[in-house]
């Protein structure tokens, strides 16, 4: 497996470790080699501004494109340095959240195709990663960048550019560098339809220096999710909800004074929202929620919140009693399903129902599932000790397989039937029996395996496209009708090849 930094999609990270690797998949972030995934993210690592080279008179077609885009990585003033570039086009303006095309270099060969007196149109060439979209959205997809510029002399004998690729509506093209650089990728938290566990929503937010990254942060938050996960997440923020001010940080202590429309919403639910929110910034150790100016408090809480208040929305759900027992499951050397004891497996489960394959025990414990040795059959047992008996659930059609059970938290069960260009979803709900989603967005792939995340949202895969597996990520929303549509998958990234199983470490984490 390769490792990069630059993820897709919602973007992530790897740890490569003999063929392994975690990918941290916040939906916007990259790929880790040999370092703890909790430092994937680099909200607070170090700002380094770029200066930004002003047009020189001297310079021809080719050399005024390579400083145009070496100039587009500086947010700074709104991008004035990379205007000087242009000649009429006061209508392009990237602005603090741009449509952004990632490659992988810097494009060092601008070449002019065409030339005729005071015209000349300079063709560029590159390896492109995927888009970041302006709600913060990165989708990875590698392809050919051929793009060219329209330049034109002005009255007084300098080359400017007269036309962009995309004309007014062209945002940015930044190298993978740039975007590490200039952009930091950070989660925004909503709910899932449970309206009790938080979701992280992963962007791309362009710095512009580094005091101004809380007010971002919140701003961004305040504007909703991205338009992957519009749909399958809620907030708790009313709509028209802004900021009346930029965020101010006193000694640690951050005050968020929101609009009068906040005061439509659920403060305990807005609290938890911010809180996860900024509790990735580092010098913000707890805050104080206002409403035009008014300190408001949740219930049982003083007006100053810790940050890290709210486990009990924590996308991984809640943390278990201080004496709760935590069995962890594995799998023995010859196949059966057992506990941990002093680092050696012990057998919970014998006889048949003891040596399903890919087991996986529900949330509650109470129950597990598995399948059969050729893969063709989905069964279950319950109790997750002794020699329970078995049952056949699903029974896949000829040529086709089951991925290994999926259980997300609230105790639903999900696998994949697959065969080669041709897949469906099942899920069975608690106590109830098998159902094929309604809408599925991989019908037409091979799905090699399928796992919930914990928020019960978000679901990741890996499908077999073009012939070699990739890893993507899905969003699971509800309809009103209680039906089910799983779909919106995107490319986690580039750098993640020929994977052959995943498993959500934490919220955060896939370990591929």
């Amino acid at each position: 497996m390769r490792a990069g930094r630059l993820t897709g999609l919602l973007a992530a990270g790897a740890l490569a470790v003999g063929g392994a690797g975690c990918a941290t998949v916040p939906s916007g972030g990259q790929v880790v080699s040999g370092r703890p995934a909790e430092r994937a993210e680099r909200v607070d690592d170090p700002y380094v501004r770029l200066i930004p080279v002003k047009p020189r008179p001297e310079w021809g077609p080719a050399q005024i494109v390579s400083g145009f885009l070496a100039a587009s990585a500086s947010f700074d003033d709104g991008h004035k340095v990379a205007k000087m570039y242009l000649n009429g086009q006061p209508s392009w303006n990237p602005g603090l959240r741009p449509f952004v095309t990632v490659l992988a270099d810097r494009v060092t060969d601008p070449h002019v195709i065409k030339s005729s007196g005071n015209q000349a149109t300079v063709r560029i060439t590159g390896e492109e990663l995927g888009t970041i979209t302006a709600d913060g959205q990165y989708t990875a997809s590698p392809k050919a960048l051929d793009a060219t510029f329209q330049l034109a002399r002005t009255p007084q004998g300098l080359w400017r550019i007269a036309g962009l690729p995309g004309d007014d509506k062209a945002g940015l093209l930044l190298t993978k560098d740039d975007v590490e650089r200039a952009m930091r990728t950070v989660n925004l938290y909503f709910f899932a339809p449970d309206r009790r566990t938080l979701v992280p929503n992963g962007i791309f937010l362009p710095v512009v220096n580094r005091q101004t990254l809380p007010t971002q942060l919140v701003q961004a938050l305040l504007s909703g999710p991205t338009s992957w996960l519009t749909g399958a997440v809620e907030t708790a923020f009313p709509e028209g909800t802004r900021l009346r001010h930029s965020v101010r940080i006193d000694k640690d202590v951050a005050t968020v004074d929101l609009t009068k429309q906040a005061r439509g919403g659920d403060v305990d639910r807005m609290s938890a929202q911010l809180a996860w929110t900024m509790r990735q910034l580092s010098e913000i150790k707890s805050w104080r929620l206002q409403i035009e100016g008014e300190t408001v408090t949740p219930d049982g809480m003083d007006a100053t919140q810790p940050v890290n208040a709210w486990e009990g929305n924590s996308p991984d759900g809640r943390a278990p009693a201080d004496d709760a027992h935590q069995n962890a499951y594995v799998v023995g050397p010859s196949g059966f399903l057992g506990t941990l004891e002093d680092d050696r497996a012990q057998p919970v489960v014998t006889g048949a129902a003891g040596s399903l394959s890919r087991p996986a025990v529900a949330p509650d414990l109470q129950e597990f599932a598995g399948l059969s040795t050729d893969g063709t059959q989905v069964l279950t047992a319950a109790p997750v000790t002794g020699q329970p008996a078995p049952r056949v659930l699903l029974t896949a059609h000829k040529g086709a397989g089951f991925t290994a059970p999926s259980w997300s938290r609230d105790g639903t069960l999900w696998v994949v039937e697959s065969k080669k260009d041709e897949s469906w979803l099942w899920v069975r709900r608690r106590g109830k029996s098998f159902v094929r989603a309604a809408h599925w967005g991989l019908g037409g792939r091979d799905v090699l395996a399928f796992r919930v995340a914990r928020d019960g949202v978000r679901a990741a895969v890996i499908a077999r496209v073009d012939g070699r597996p990739q890893v993507q990520l899905g969003r699971i929303a509800h309809a009103p009708d209680g039906s089910l549509d799983v779909g919106s998958f995107l490319p986690v990234s580039s750098e993640l090849q020929d994977a052959v199983d995943l498993a959500w470490r934490d919220f955060g984490t896939l370990a591929v």
